[in-house]
């Protein structure tokens, strides 16, 4: 599997299954798709604001539901493997995407893995184990959070001063030297903490260091 980030702005995640696996990947969704959740039951959970239909559809239910929706993406969350297989195969001859939850190891082609992420918009750090071990997933989510706090600033800084550089006609191999070490200054990171003008400033010393007054 090779890892890729994906949009799901404006679209729509459909998802069948209505326990604490599909309240958590309806969770996971709703922050960007509108997200619909089929299900005969739902558990108490927090299912992230997305709409919820009380019903059991059968195979050819499940085709109409995907052709109403058009979904980019199914989640077959249902307690089913059978039930599973055959919304699999529904999405699939559809063109969407398709995660199935009860499904570990080897996956067929086109098989969507949801990773456990960290993020600090706009720095987004995705950790898979291939389905094999979620377990193992949120684990290391976890050893990296610390290592990501302040990312989001740091991206943001050095894109400004990526910019500013190009803008001001810095050759390129000494921007790219100059916004390395940027992001390699453990000043530059410890001065985020206490906000972004301290910081935006000791970076700029760390560029003219590199680049020379350009200015």
């Amino acid at each position: 599997m090779i890892p890729l980030l994906h949009d799901f702005t404006g679209t729509t995640i459909l998802v069948f299954g209505g326990g604490t696996v599909g309240a958590r990947k309806a969770r996971r969704f709703a922050r960007e798709a509108d997200v619909v959740v089929v299900s005969p039951d739902f558990a108490d959970a927090d299912f992230g604001g997305a709409e919820r239909i009380r019903a059991a559809p059968d195979d050819e239910a499940v085709e109409d539901w995907i052709d109403r929706t058009e979904p980019a993406l199914v989640v077959a969350a249902t307690d089913d493997t059978d039930r599973n297989a055959a919304i699999e195969q529904a999405a699939r001859d559809h063109g969407a995407l398709v995660n199935r939850t009860d499904q570990h190891g080897e996956r067929d082609p086109g098989s969507v893995v949801v990773p456990a992420t960290v993020r600090d918009d706009p720095v987004v750090a995705a950790v898979a184990t291939g389905g094999t071990s979620p377990a193992l997933s949120r684990y290391l989510r976890e050893r990296i959070e610390d290592e990501l706090t302040n990312a989001g600033a740091m991206a943001e800084l050095s894109g400004e001063l990526r910019d500013d550089l190009q803008d001001r006609g810095v050759d390129p191999a000494v921007r790219r030297d100059a916004v390395r070490e940027v992001v390699r200054s453990g000043r530059v990171w410890k001065h985020l903490d206490s906000g972004r003008t301290k910081a935006r400033q000791v970076a700029e010393d760390v560029t003219t260091a590199v680049t020379g007054d350009l200015s």
